[in-house]
């Protein structure tokens, strides 16, 4: 609540805030329903809104609890909800039509027709990647009429937001379960030399505010839910002084020393992105304690931000009136019947004086009209009873009233037959492609060769990272229907939209992060998300759905290659090291992303009958075709996989 009063007297318009469960800084000092209603409240007395964070995956069986949530929320007042996972955001408008839904950078949204699908979904506003450039932005803003956030200062990910399964993996605490532990801040080297490779600095865009804005952005975000009051308070006022033309290097350099990385980075807006890596030093710790006093008294006291109206009128032998007006809303409060003066008078100036006195409130008097008889007299504390019962009844907030649709608890659950599964395959390189395979449907990147998709009757993977590539990604897909391609595997909504009214046939892959019946029933034959456990997967109802079985899966999704930035292109190793010894491939592509593999495999293969699903999919990266080949004879023959591997997140699934 501190940090929430600490934006709000610095001038924020509008703060984003969590409740105990839902949302993806569960790791921070959220707020219970009382204090929720407290913090609406005092929100919405200072004309300031209310966004409740609802940005995670949302199990099956936790559905339930997140439409309690909404109507509860929706009840107090709370003015739009942040979304990430898409079965969420459908409950939501089919049950609760008036919630306004903006979209999480975790929706992994990156090109114009992703953009205008969250449109079609019933979004109202979508927060852009922070990866994009300003061009790339001003490519959105020409696609979509949703209202566009950008995050203008704040912690900055080094992978693409919504595809982060690093810390799922290496300790079941997920990004996308909103319990991140940041493991990318610890030793991932290039070299083997313990830097920290995935480490990026802060990310600060104050000074290109102005450009974000005329690029059609319409509201600047800061990251703050995991730091103290005087961080959120230094943030909102550089933000505000930069709109003023007043943000200079004094204030730059306290903003960098309240919290900071080696510096600030403004590297993906600029597309300058070869000095963004940083890491928190014994310089920045110490660097705090000398501002963070100093930046407290930013939000000392109220910060009069609310015009208000004020209409005095006392007539002899009547009751004085105040009628008082803000926000659109107006009272009127009484005093005592005035009574004939013996010496000296009230006079309208007396008047006008004591009821304008609005110290420490939010309001500030846009305009007072005093009528009163002559030869009345008005003790002054009964100007001031009557001004502090009209802030009393003005900060009284209304609670609306809620239409929503009844939930039903227990959805048609459709029994999967775990005995007649088939396989499904992507292969990143065909050549590793076997002769003779088990395998339905077999996909390949899109950057691969016309020949490929011909000799093995292949459909199209899109790339997940698709920043200002969507024109060239249609000119390319237009090529392969051109040549008899008809299948496309899709991992994200913009490329699945682009997919579908091109004319494939479209399949739903990981990174849409499908993780309940809902967001699976969104999907042709949807490959389900691999944070979810057998028993959650078991529990979705969906048509067709699929499994990863086998595969070195993807952990991140970068713009930003950290073995290029460590040594260059030139001494490429190819892997990361962490600080355990363990080997992460980096793996390189045509279109604008590095993908950061697992140091180990993923292999279902001696355990497919506890996998309640309709198909397998198996994920080949760096695998030679004989080594394709002795997966495929360990999967039919059920035998275990004679090299080290992992089960994922099956059994331990995440927090």
């Amino acid at each position: 609540m501190e940090s929430l009063v600490a934006a709000v007297r610095c001038g924020a318009n509008a703060v984003y805030l969590g409740t105990k469960e839902i949302n993806a800084r569960r790791g921070a000092a959220n707020f219970d329903f009382d204090e929720l209603e407290k913090a609406v409240d005092y929100c919405h007395a200072r004309d300031v809104k209310v966004y409740l964070a609802l940005n995670i995956l949302v199990a099956d069986g936790e559905l339930k609890a997140a439409y309690d949530t909404v109507k509860t929320a929706l009840t107090l007042g709370v003015d739009a909800f942040i979304v990430q996972d898409l079965g969420l955001a459908k409950m939501m408008k089919n049950h609760f039509p008036t919630a306004v839904l903006h979209a999480s950078t975790q929706c992994s949204v990156n090109t114009p027709d992703g953009f205008k699908k969250l449109e079609e979904l019933g979004f109202t506003r979508a927060v852009v990647p922070r990866e994009m450039s300003l061009d790339e932005i001003k490519e959105i803003r020409k696609s979509t009429s949703l209202e566009l956030e950008a995050f203008v200062h704040g912690a900055l990910c080094m992978c693409v937001s919504g595809q982060c399964y690093l810390s799922s993996m290496i300790g079941s605490r997920s990004g996308n379960r909103g319990l991140c532990a940041q493991p990318c801040r610890l030793a991932f080297s290039a070299d083997g030399s313990k830097s920290c490779d995935l480490s990026l600095k802060d990310l600060s865009l104050i000074r290109h505010i102005n450009e974000l804005s005329k690029a059609g952005v319409v509201s600047l975000k800061i990251e703050g839910r995991m730091k103290r009051p005087e961080y959120v308070a230094a943030s909102v006022t550089a933000c505000k002084k930069a709109l003023n033309d007043e943000y200079d290097n004094v204030f730059e350099s306290t903003l960098k020393s309240v919290f900071s990385r080696t510096g600030f980075t403004d590297g993906y807006l600029t597309g300058k992105r070869y000095d963004m890596f940083g890491t928190r030093q014994k310089e920045d710790v110490v660097s705090a304690c000398d501002v963070l006093k100093e930046l407290s008294h930013l939000y000392d006291n109220e910060n009069p931000l609310v015009p208000i109206d004020l209409e005095f009128s006392c007539k002899e032998g009547e009751r004085p009136c105040l009628k008082a007006t803000a926000l659109s809303k107006t009272v009127t409060v009484y005093g005592e019947i005035a009574q004939k003066a013996i010496n000296k008078p009230t006079t309208a100036e007396t008047v006008g004086i004591r009821i304008s006195k609005f110290g420490n409130t939010p309001y500030k008097v846009n305009k007072c009209d005093v009528s009163i008889d002559e030869g009345l007299i008005i003790p002054a504390s009964e100007l001031n009873g009557m001004r502090r019962q009209a802030v009393e009844e003005l900060m009284k907030c209304e609670r609306p009233g809620v239409y929503c649709v009844e939930y039903d608890e227990k959805p048609a659950q459709r029994s999967n037959n775990t005995d007649e599964k088939y396989y499904t395959a992507r292969f990143l390189d065909p050549e590793s492609i076997p002769d003779r395979h088990p395998f339905k449907r077999i996909f390949i990147p899109v950057w691969c060769n016309d020949e490929d998709f011909i000799d093995n009757r292949a459909g199209v993977e899109i790339p997940r990272g698709l920043f200002g590539m969507e024109g060239e990604l249609k000119k390319r897909l237009e090529r392969l229907r051109r040549i008899g391609v008809k299948n496309a595997l899709c991992s994200n909504l913009g490329a699945y939209k682009t997919a579908q009214e091109m004319g494939f046939r479209i399949f739903g892959d990981f990174g849409l992060n499908i993780f309940n019946s809902i967001s699976a029933a969104m999907f042709n034959s949807p490959i389900i998300s691999f944070e979810a456990t057998l028993e959650q997967i078991s529990k979705i109802n969906a048509d067709d759905k699929g499994v990863i079985a086998y595969g070195r899966l993807p952990l991140m999704i970068t713009r930003n290659c950290p073995i290029k930035n460590h040594l260059g292109c030139s001494q490429c190793t190819g892997k990361l090291t962490d600080r355990k010894g363990f080997d992460f491939p980096v793996l390189c592509s045509k279109y604008p992303c590095v993908e950061i593999l697992n140091s180990t495999v993923l292999y279902m293969g001696d355990r497919q009958n506890e996998i309640n699903a309709d198909f397998l999919h198996f994920y080949f990266t760096t695998e030679s075709k004989s080594q394709v080949e002795k997966i495929i004879s360990s999967f039919e023959s059920g035998a275990p996989l004679d090299e080290k591997y992992t089960r994922g997140l099956y059994y331990r699934g995440v927090l």
